[in-house]
């Protein structure tokens, strides 16, 4: 198994979340921005506010695998930070929801092979 490209550093989330562009779904907030290199570098958080470790980590578990089967489909060449919404109760996490908010966005954002 092929680990992600991820932002880790508090500084690279930061530069996302100045610079980048906003785009808001029903469960998910995604920060968008380019970072000229050949790959995408993804960032998830999830608000301590939402609930304890378990949860947490269950979300993130939904997102990373929903952006891993969609990550073939998007352009190269971007930072991505998905963020949980703070408000949203973890039954609105189910690999559905966050799929269709996932392709909403990415469509959105025209970050899609196909829709250039």
């Amino acid at each position: 198994m092929r680990k992600l490209n991820t932002l880790k550093k508090n500084y690279e989330f930061k530069n996302v979340l100045t610079r980048g562009k906003y785009y808001s779904g029903k469960n998910l907030d995604i920060y968008i921005k380019k970072n000229n290199k050949d790959k995408n570098f993804i960032g998830i958080a999830v608000s301590t506010k939402v609930g304890k470790a378990v949860k947490r980590n269950r979300i993130k578990r939904l997102i990373r695998e929903n952006y891993r089967l969609q990550k073939e489909k998007l352009i190269k060449g971007y930072d991505i930070i998905f963020l949980w919404k703070k408000n949203k109760e973890i039954q609105y996490a189910t690999f559905e929801n966050i799929k269709r908010d996932m392709n909403k966005i990415f469509k959105e954002a025209k970050i899609f092979i196909n829709e250039e």
